[in-house]
């Protein structure tokens, strides 16, 4: 795969300055998050610290790609995702270092960090079903498992099985069922669906607002952006759906994470430390739960006024590290099921 120009061109500048930044109060962070959403952190880490951060953002197979050939040299400091699957990726290729942080392990509760420190947590997000409130009753819904029953054919819209967030969905199916359920799941699915899987989560959303689908499979920090979009057509669309929380009598919703860890290669540890444990404080957490509507990880955080209207929900409590873990089988389950 081969990275935009820009791309090189940003990360052959830190790789130059690398030696002379050695000494400096400085940071490198490699990002897949969406600029917008992780600078105001950044900006604040900066005022608060005194430290100055470099940022290079691209996606997330990029960035792991682009630290795999820099190698040892690799001026990165902290890979930032926004799924736990590729920070078990990162870690199984040998591009992180565990971190020793009593801040860290107090701040990120367990489940929502790796259990050798290799990364934390950072923000949570529920995957969740979204209705048409014209044509689909609340009680007409129950589980992610009772949308493969043949009562939903034609009616389900989704994105492709290449999206990390289904791939972890699946995962997570296959730690609570076991292979053979969760493979069965995404043939019922697959024989269930409006149309082939196509766009992001915003647009299975509005495909259920314009009646294309009846239900939708999606991130609720999508819906928020909708809600509290400039977009007169974003508005319109979300006031059409709504968001039902599945799986309440069961293992309860399916959570992931956005997080971060530090590089292998990290020549600025110090920074690097300071930063994740910033990026886990109290401070940082209420931003992730203001800015970007995704749920925070540390306890006594509350969320957005705009998520909480929402009402309470019961999340499940897998260790999210199961999630990378089984990833590998999620991928080939959704090959053999034929979720494209």
């Amino acid at each position: 795969m081969r990275l935009p120009s820009r791309l090189f061109g940003l990360a052959a500048a830190l790789t130059v300055a690398a030696p002379a930044l050695v000494q400096a109060a400085e940071v490198n962070v490699y990002s897949a998050r969406k600029d917008h959403l992780i600078k105001p952190l950044l900006d604040q880490f900066s005022t608060e610290s005194g430290i100055k951060v470099n940022l290079l953002s691209a996606g997330e197979d990029q960035l792991i790609e682009r630290m795999r050939a820099e190698g040892p040299s690799s001026p990165a400091d902290i890979l930032l995702t926004t799924d736990v699957a590729r920070l078990h990726k990162a870690r199984v290729d040998g591009l992180l270092q565990p971190v020793a942080s009593a801040a860290l392990t107090k701040a990120v509760p367990s489940r929502f960090r790796d259990p050798q420190g290799y990364w934390f947590g950072l923000s949570a997000r529920a995957r969740v079903l979204f209705y048409a409130k014209d044509r689909v009753k609340p009680a007409d819904l129950s589980t992610y498992e009772d949308l493969a029953d043949p009562k939903w054919k034609g009616r389900i819209c989704v994105r492709s099985s290449s999206s990390v967030y289904n791939q972890s969905l699946l995962a997570g199916m296959i730690a609570v069922d076991g292979a053979d359920k969760a493979e069965a799941w995404a043939k019922g699915i697959v024989a269930n669906m409006a149309r082939k899987p196509q766009g992001g989560d915003r647009d299975q959303i509005a495909a259920v607002a314009a009646g294309q689908c009846d239900v939708a499979i999606a991130n609720t920090y999508y819906f928020a952006g909708m809600l509290t979009s400039d977009k007169a057509d974003e508005k319109a669309a979300v006031a059409k759906v709504g968001l039902f929380w599945p799986n309440q009598q069961g293992r309860g919703v399916h959570v992931n994470i956005s997080g971060a860890g530090m590089t292998a290669s990290a020549k600025h540890k110090v920074e690097a430390v300071k930063l994740l444990e910033f990026l886990a404080s109290p401070a940082a957490q209420k931003i992730y739960a203001e800015t970007n509507h995704e749920f925070p990880v540390a306890d006594g955080i509350q969320p957005s006024a705009l998520v909480a209207g929402w009402g309470s929900f019961k999340p499940e409590t897998i260790p999210v590290a199961m999630l990378g873990e089984n990833n590998p089988v999620a991928v080939k389950l959704f090959d053999r099921a034929g979720w494209r």
